[in-house]
Formats: structure tokens, C-alpha cells, sequence
């Protein structure tokens, strides 16, 4: 279990899998990158810059505890504190107030990043039920790729027998790439099990 932290602080705990996965990207998936993109700078190679995580918990209006369940979630499977989300507008069918708790957030920078990523493509993914890869058709043009996870119990943080309640969350690989293209092959190579595309 990582030891939790506040996004805002500066130290990460180093293990083995943040030295692996970044040791990895420089000296296998930086090179096949220069080669595929025919970089003349090497400072133009695409990094995985952040991972956002963001649960959404709509019923946290009617039901504040959820919120400090996914909290506590959030912070199982990230080793760092979450911060809460608020509504920007009143709903009243929702029974909602502007500026009400309704989700919560992760951001992962440097090693906190690349050790999560580690786990989700290693030890996340494969749990997904009937799991045939990730679909590549959500990235935004700009080379940053968000994918949907339907149940928080694929990640081994969760001890599923003590779930109240199955929840998703949305998960975004920002990069430094300028194209979907880079940002895929960057993905990719750093692991990420997409759908192989038809020939």
C-alpha cells in the first residue's frame, strides 16, 4: 500500500515499479519514438506530462457519505490525497446547491504518474471483465487520451468485500505530444493495451 500524500506536496515515495517504467521510457520507448517521428530535436520526443483520475458522485447530494467513501477510495488506489469537487450551478430536480460536494479528483505528476501507470496497464486493466483492449478512439486531437473505468474493484487497493458500492471513474493521460498520432504510439509503447487495429 503506497503511503498517501498531498498532491501539493513535493515528495513521492520512490519504489521499484517508478524507476522501472521511467528508466523504461528513456531508454527503449524515447528512442523507437525518434526513430518512428524522425525528431531532430530531443526535446520534441512526447512525455507523459499528468494522469487525472475524477469520480463523479452525483448521489453525494442526497447522500454525502458516498462522496467520503470515493474519497477514501481515490486515495487507496492513488497513495494521494484527493481533493473534493464542487458544483458550479444550482439543480433543483437534483436537489443540488451551487457550490455543493459532488465528485473528487487526483492529479499524478513525475513518479507518483509514472507508478500508477505502471499498475493500471500491469495489474488494473487485466481485471477488466471480459477485457479486449481499450478503445483508441478517445483522444481529444490534442495527444491526451481519457478512458472510462466502469468498476474501482479492478484495482487491488480495493478490497472488495468491503464495497458498499460499485463506481466508475474517468481516467486522462495528458502527454506533451502534438498529435493523436505521437500520443498513441506514446501510450502504446509505454503499455497500454489497446485494441489492435485491423490491417
Amino acid at each position: 500500500m503506497a503511503k498517501i500524500k498531498d498532491e501539493n506536496t513535493e515528495s513521492t515515495p520512490v519504489t521499484p515499479s517508478v524507476a522501472r517504467l521511467q528508466t523504461f521510457y528513456k531508454e527503449k520507448v524515447t528512442p523507437k519514438l525518434v526513430e518512428r517521428f524522425q525528431y531532430k530535436n530531443i526535446m520534441k520526443v512526447p512525455k507523459l506530462q499528468k494522469i487525472s483520475i475524477n469520480i463523479g458522485v452525483g448521489a453525494a447530494a442526497a447522500e454525502p457519505k458516498l462522496l467520503e467513501i470515493a474519497l477514501q477510495e481515490l486515495a487507496q488506489i492513488t497513495g494521494q490525497k484527493p481533493q473534493s469537487r464542487k458544483s458550479k450551478k444550482a439543480i433543483s430536480n437534483f436537489k443540488l446547491r451551487e457550490g455543493q460536494p459532488i465528485g473528487c479528483r487526483v492529479t499524478l505528476r513525475r513518479k507518483a504518474m509514472y507508478e500508477f501507470f505502471d499498475r493500471f496497464v500491469s495489474l488494473a486493466v487485466p481485471r477488466i471483465r471480459d477485457f479486449r483492449g481499450l478503445n483508441d478512439t478517445s483522444f481529444d486531437g490534442r495527444g491526451n487520451y481519457t478512458v472510462g473505468v466502469k468498476e474501482q474493484i479492478i484495482f487491488p487497493e480495493i478490497d472488495i468485500d468491503k464495497v458498499p458500492r460499485i463506481s466508475g471513474m474517468d481516467i486522462s493521460f495528458v502527454t506533451s505530444a502534438s498529435t493523436d498520432e505521437e500520443a498513441y504510439v506514446l501510450l502504446s509503447e509505454l503499455g497500454m493495451p489497446f485494441k489492435k487495429k485491423n490491417n
